[in-house]
């Protein structure tokens, strides 16, 4: 009889851990989840910024030397991705084939300049450094004259600010329902074992020993749970990347790894500090207290 009320027990015991490995693994995958389309979204974001060019147009008389060393120099700089030098003829020919015409065979001459576009790196493109970068390289003397779209990065820069500020807002508010769907998912896992928590306390057992195993039992679910979320979240990016290989999920395994080396972390955190409280609440209880 006592065999049998022991694996009853053990059976509860079990279907009890499963239950919170399988809650905790479901909550982190979904945080996983935001935080694959915030990284994916700022990775977006970077690719777009730096297809953003500054073009240089240089005078007629620029000596070679000249172009050579602002080439290199530009080549240096802290915000330049790339530099690419377009010659005179090179733009005409380019210019020739988008109209269909061959432009300098009428005009007798060709009015293009030779020109160097910057690629920027994504941290510098914003209105207010490149201003910065414009005014630098407009006082170079072979220069003749520095455009890019104005209108086009400061409405980049506004809808940028814009997502990152509700991106950041949703990430905060939905980490915080993690937080209450993991806590909830312990705090019941601590209550059907409150009786065994309140008769070791009138033994003579001191909190801390109540508490420790606990909490080192909440946090092996806790790694569990996050071991079942990076499953979910592997298989997932898999699925995407081979439907949808244009986003390039497995490109970066430095994020994917920081990605899911949080959602560990996240796991053993809220479950160390959910197990904590709940622990202290039934131990601070008095025995009847125990029914209600």
């Amino acid at each position: 009889m006592d065999t049998s009320f022991e694996k009853y027990q053990k059976r509860r015991l079990r279907s009890s851990y499963f239950s919170v490995v399988i809650s905790i693994g479901l909550v982190l995958f979904l945080v996983g989840i935001l935080g694959l389309i915030v990284l994916k979204t700022n990775s977006i974001t970077e690719h777009f910024k730096e297809k953003v060019t500054i073009t240089i147009f240089l005078n007629d008389n620029a000596k070679n030397i000249d172009v050579e060393i602002l080439r290199a120099e530009l080549k240096r700089a802290e915000y330049t991705k790339s530099v690419t030098y377009i010659s005179k003829k090179e733009a005409a020919k380019k210019y020739t084939e988008e109209i269909g015409e061959d432009f300098v065979e009428f005009l007798g001459d060709n009015p293009l300049k030779n020109a160097v576009d910057i690629s920027l790196k994504s941290e510098f493109v914003t209105p207010e450094k490149m201003a910065e970068i414009e005014k630098n390289l407009l006082i170079r003397s072979i220069v003749a004259e520095v455009t890019y779209d104005k209108p086009l990065i400061e409405l980049l820069t506004k809808n940028i600010n814009r997502l990152g500020f509700w991106m950041l807002l949703f990430s905060g508010l939905f980490t915080l329902i993690a937080i209450v769907l993991i806590n909830s998912s312990i705090r019941l896992s601590i209550y059907s074992k409150r009786f065994t928590i309140k008769t070791m306390q009138m033994v003579g057992a001191t909190k801390s020993f109540i508490r420790v195993p606990f909490i080192w039992k909440s946090i092996q679910l806790g790694f569990l749970g996050a071991l079942v979320s990076i499953a979910g979240l592997i298989a997932f990016i898999l699925y995407v990347d081979k439907t949808i290989p244009e986003l390039q999920m497995l490109t970066n395994y430095k994020i994917l790894g920081l990605l899911f080396t949080t959602i560990i972390g996240l796991g053993i955190l809220i479950t160390w500090i959910s197990t904590f409280f709940a622990t202290q609440r039934f131990l601070n209880l008095r025995t009847d207290e125990l029914y209600y």
